[in-house]
């Protein structure tokens, strides 16, 4: 075997606050019909990369069913192999953590090289360029990375290169830096570089962007180089960039096609049946998924499997996921709305122009959006502003639920 790709899928996502209480975010839906793990599934059997482990942690049943067999991908073959890794003897507390706690597995399989990979990014990228690049320069470790806004530097590992692409110095997270080189989170090793990285540095939280890296770059010489993408490529980690990055894929031209027949997006799909649309209902710029049923207006908003829109209701700038029931003369705005939500008559959620940042988790919730817990039911006649968050088991004292609330 040539290349062994490893999906690093036990993650919180604590920035997606509520959305990631029941799942990992890996296992959370996006743009109607997929989960965001189908992005890296698909990259890896497109690049013709059939043996794959999936390093799962953090709530992995939704995950674990939606993978299963590996069928959606082709990755049932008798020459592929797709495996759930899960922690046996304790927790995983780094990325790296992580690998090295499988590095019995990894050594079995004999690749020549590992490929490791985040389980909760979308984009599309063919790994044999990669591997292409790798072997030219003859790197041990191969790095992705593409240019940030210089702003949002804070978020990612930063790196600096040399005219060759060699990378001469790496730093997690800095609060500033001169560069905006970011780390996508994607490491090609070299079987053995790998296994000696591991082997000499025994940290319990071992991290590849805290301790990995820069411990290699310190200790080697042309040995780590960055692979530079130019595609499109988004960690969906926040609810901002999950919104947006949503609704970026109903554009007339997205920056991630979709719909290209070339590099298809697989998944496994849900049986449902086709979409109806009532002769009142008015559908603008959206995705709708199979098994909608719509009689209100739907504006610039991606709806998922399942989900119905009553008469006289208004979406707009939203994301619904599967099997929601929106009621009628209902008004959703600029809000997420999880799975198997019920929305009473006459409800207004995103309402009024005071965008107060939520009180309780002002960090992550203070551009206007107001996100609805999986499995809640919001009462009729209902006023609620933006930034808010609701809660499954939530009790609702009066009709105005002021901007930057949380009801739990």
């Amino acid at each position: 075997m040539e290349t062994l790709a490893l999906i690093l899928a036990g993650g919180k996502g604590s920035r997606l606050d509520i959305l990631s209480n029941r799942r990992s975010k890996p296992a959370m839906p996006f743009a109607g019909k997929y989960r965001i793990i189908d992005f890296a599934l698909s990259n890896c059997s497109q690049s013709g990369i059939y043996d794959i482990a999936i390093l799962t942690q953090y709530l992995p049943l939704s995950l674990n069913d939606h993978v299963g067999s590996g069928k959606p991908w082709d990755l049932d073959r008798n020459n592929s192999q797709v495996t759930l890794l899960q922690p046996h003897s304790m927790w995983y507390k780094g990325t790296a953590d992580a690998v090295n706690k499988n590095l019995e597995f990894i050594i079995k399989k004999k690749p020549k090289y590992v490929l490791i990979l985040s389980g909760d990014h979308i984009y599309k990228m063919d790994y044999r360029k990669m591997i292409a690049h790798h072997k030219a320069t003859n790197a041990r470790l191969t790095i992705a990375c593409q240019e940030v806004d210089i702003k949002e530097v804070s978020r990612f590992g930063i790196m600096t290169t040399n005219r060759d692409n060699e990378i001469i110095n790496f730093e997690e997270k800095p609060k500033t830096s001169k560069s905006n080189l970011a780390s996508m989170g994607i490491y090609l090793f070299d079987l053995d570089f790998l296994t000696e990285a591991l082997n000499a540095l025994k940290d319990e939280d071992l991290d590849f962007g805290k301790h990995i890296i820069p411990h290699l770059i310190e200790h080697t010489k042309k040995a780590v180089y960055a692979y530079k993408f130019n595609d499109y490529w988004k960690d969906v980690g926040t609810y901002d960039s999950y919104l947006e990055a949503n609704l970026e894929m109903i554009k007339p031209y997205t920056p991630l096609d979709l719909y290209d027949p070339s590099w298809k997006i697989f998944t496994k799909s849900e049986e449902k049946p086709p979409v109806k649309v009532f002769g009142d209902a008015n559908i603008v710029d959206s995705l709708i998924s199979n098994g909608c049923i719509i009689e209100g207006t739907v504006i610039n908003s991606v709806l998922s499997p399942g989900v119905r829109i009553g008469k006289g209701s208004l979406v707009k700038d939203s994301i619904i996921l599967n099997d929601t029931i929106i009621s009628e003369n209902v008004t959703i705005d600029n809000c997420i709305i999880d799975k198997h939500v019920v929305v009473g008559q006459r409800t207004h959620i995103g309402y009024g122009n005071d965008f107060t940042p939520n009180q309780e988790k002002p960090d992550v919730l203070s551009s206007g959006i107001t996100v609805v817990e999986k499995s809640t039911i919001v009462p009729s006649d209902m006023r609620i502003g933006r930034n808010c968050r609701l809660f499954r088991i939530g009790k609702y004292t009066s009709k105005e639920v002021p901007s930057g609330s949380t009801i739990k």
